[in-house]
């Protein structure tokens, strides 16, 4: 190997470094100093040193931006920090709710000073309508990149986010990082590349969005580059030198260490500043290049965050404010029932097909009767329809002033064909909803079946709605458990399965029998049980055995599961059948149970109350390590309460400590008895 000059090396260095530096004054902050023509000079005579000194290329020179052959496919990549998506609010009265919850919560976990509960501020963010990536830097160096995917696994699309020249392939600090930010293309772009479209002959792109999504995930790094995307950083997940103190400071760190930032958020201190900001963007969004759907609101001091902590599918401490939808006219020419998983009616209104943000819509939930009634939706009425959130159609008023007296009022009916006995619903007490009287209906069935092997679930791969009612109609199934005594000669009596197709969906079924508990609770379709109270129920359980013997007080006793949803765990397995459809599934599958760390039950028999804000670990990881060794956590003191424990700013539960003898302990003294 030839050795390189000393010389050549420094040259190199000192070139990288300034095309580095002009690539970020011209892709980052947008204040370009030098031309495009001298850029592309720098970038030639970069490239020709590499070219004759191979040896010298580095992961973080601006050449490797676009390069490799072809990918085959996606690899799956695990997130080290799950990633959560945020509920969504759509109105002034829901924002204010938003912020009626946070306070709520903060006063119960006596969030207080001097009697006060402390009012979080908020920071406001725009909301980019784009496709959410993970960056993963060590020691400076872009080590991956992922789409978000399901949360826990996304796609690894490294050799395409290095293709955007807002990407910084190294840090400008050395240290490890998790970043999590948008992936967007601009208008200019977007309507530049359906031109060439349309002049191809080709069908243009509904939206930037869409392209966006899509051209991330093209295998050809080539084709991505081709498409000028961008890349907002908005999150830190993890960063080995500390959180900043507030969500507006993380944003500024982030600017920090090379990233493009979105210059527009806002520190708000009330909620009436983060509703005019709001209505601010909802006038102003259509000025910028890239799309707006809305506005992301987060509370802004870490603190209070780490305090409000998560639900099972968002953080209590964030919300998407989303902008009024786009709204089309269309007319409503029918209307059915469609029979859930649970026996629910859900009545569907099947449209004349009209375009609305970006896509092809010709049918709409109606949701029950009293929104029915309501909307006072006919037959032949033209109606106002929009996406709520962008994604989901909703009808939301009737344009009565068109009507021309043919409209037909709609009739409740009385019965439901689908239903099982002779169709007949009724009214849930207590509720809007109607549901089968007689269950198990063959079109109930289909959704129970489908539901049990979808991701959810089994993740039964290729084992779709077509492939389960081929067997439903042919009988080969009748309960969940025969799905994993089908045998390939069973399978390839039935029309249109091939000897390959049939060997991969047995194949699909071999690597699905193991499970983890929560999605086998979860598949079960026990009503009012979803993902998120599934994953309650098992990490509060441990095993199937745990869940199956216990008592309604036991379901009662769960962290985040009220009484309705722990009377419906406890029928569900106190019912023969349902014991016995477990203990045929437990021959056939092996169901994980929720794996404890546990070095000891030295906490086993003992019960502790959290109170203030620890410093050196979330409310959330205290209660973790609290269940880990074998104790409980409760939310109020009592005679029975065996330690409090206080961090900074207690509350009124350590003057109930005391008035009980209940010994408090202070985040020191807690962390010695844990270690």
């Amino acid at each position: 190997m030839t050795a390189i000059p000393k010389n050549i090396q420094e040259k190199y260095e000192k070139l990288k470094k300034t095309i580095s530096q002009h690539g970020y004054l011209y892709y980052v902050l947008d204040t370009p100093e030098i031309t495009d023509e001298a850029y592309d000079s720098l970038m030639r005579e970069l490239e020709a040193l590499e070219k004759e000194y191979p040896t010298l290329i580095t992961p973080d020179s601006p050449t490797q931006r676009v390069g490799g052959e072809p990918l085959k496919e996606f690899v799956k990549v695990a997130h080290k920090v799950p990633q959560w998506s945020f509920n969504d609010a759509f109105t002034e009265d829901d924002i204010r709710e938003f912020h009626e919850r946070v306070l709520r919560f903060l006063k119960s976990e006596e969030r207080t000073v001097a009697g006060q509960v402390i009012s979080p501020t908020y920071t406001c963010e725009l909301k980019i309508d784009g496709l959410k990536v993970v960056l993963t830097y060590e020691k400076g160096l872009l080590k991956n990149a992922a789409t978000r995917g399901d949360g826990k696994i996304g796609e690894d699309v490294t050799m395409n986010i290095k293709t955007i020249e807002s990407v910084p392939l190294r840090l400008r600090e050395d240290i490890n990082l998790i970043v999590e930010g948008e992936v967007w293309l601009g208008k200019k772009h977007f309507n530049a590349l359906n031109a060439v479209r349309e002049k191809a002959g080709e069908p243009l792109f509904a939206n930037p969005r869409n392209v966006a999504a899509g051209s991330i995930r093209q295998l050809d790094p080539r084709i991505t580059a081709s498409r000028k995307l961008d890349y907002f950083a908005y999150d830190i997940a993890e960063i080995e030198t500390g959180f900043p103190p507030t969500q507006f400071k993380e944003l500024e760190r982030i600017r920090e260490l090379g990233f493009k930032v979105n210059p527009f958020a806002k520190e708000c201190k009330t909620v009436d500043e983060v509703v005019s900001y709001w209505k601010k963007w909802q006038e102003k969004k259509n000025e910028q290049d890239y799309w707006i759907d809305g506005v992301v609101v987060k509370v802004n001091e870490r603190k209070l965050q780490d305090t409000l902590g998560f639900t099972g599918k968002a953080p209590r401490w964030g919300i998407a404010f989303k902008f009024q939808a786009e709204q089309v006219t269309t007319v409503v020419e029918d209307i059915v029932f469609q029979i859930g998983r649970t026996g629910v009616v859900t009545p569907v209104a099947h449209l004349r097909p009209v375009l609305v943000a970006g896509s092809t819509v010709s049918r709409a939930t109606l949701h029950n009767e009293d929104e029915i009634k309501r909307l006072d939706v006919r037959l032949g009425d033209t109606v106002v329809l929009q996406k709520a959130g962008d994604v989901i159609p909703d009808i939301v008023r009737v344009m009565t002033e068109l009507r021309t007296g043919k409209e037909n009022p709609f009739a409740w009916p009385k019965k439901v064909e689908g239903c099982g006995g002779d169709g007949s619903i009724e009214r849930i007490p207590g509720q809007a909803a109607w549901r089968c009287k007689v269950l198990g209906s063959f079109a109930q069935t289909q959704r129970v079946f489908y539901y049990f092997v979808s991701k959810k679930g089994f993740n039964v791969d290729g084992m779709g709605p077509r492939v389960i009612d081929a067997l439903l109609d042919a009988g080969l199934i009748n309960n969940f458990d025969d799905i994993f005594t089908l045998k390939k000669g069973d399978l390839l009596n039935l029309p249109r399965f091939a000897e390959k197709s049939v060997d991969n969906l047995l194949e699909a079924i071999e690597k699905s029998r193991n499970v983890p508990l929560d999605r086998f609770l979860t598949a079960l379709s026990i009503p009012q049980v979803g993902e998120e109270t599934a994953r309650d129920v098992a990490t509060h359980f441990g095993t199937i055995e745990n869940v199956m013997k216990a008592s309604l007080e036991d379901f009662i006793s769960i962290y985040g599961v009220g009484d309705v949803v722990a009377q419906s765990l406890h029928e569900w397995f106190s019912q023969k059948e349902n014991q016995q459809l477990v203990g045929r599934l437990k021959k056939q599958v092996e169901i994980q149970s929720v794996k404890k760390a546990k070095a000891s039950n030295k906490f086993a028999g003992k019960t502790f109350v959290l109170t203030g804000t620890l410093s050196g670990l979330s409310r959330d990881e205290a209660k973790a390590k609290i269940l880990a060794n074998g104790g409980t956590v409760s939310g109020s003191v009592s005679s029975k309460t065996s330690f409090v424990v206080a961090g900074e700013n207690p509350g009124s539960k350590i003057d109930e400590a005391g008035r009980l003898g209940v010994p408090v302990l202070d985040e020191a003294a807690f962390l010695k008895l844990l270690a």
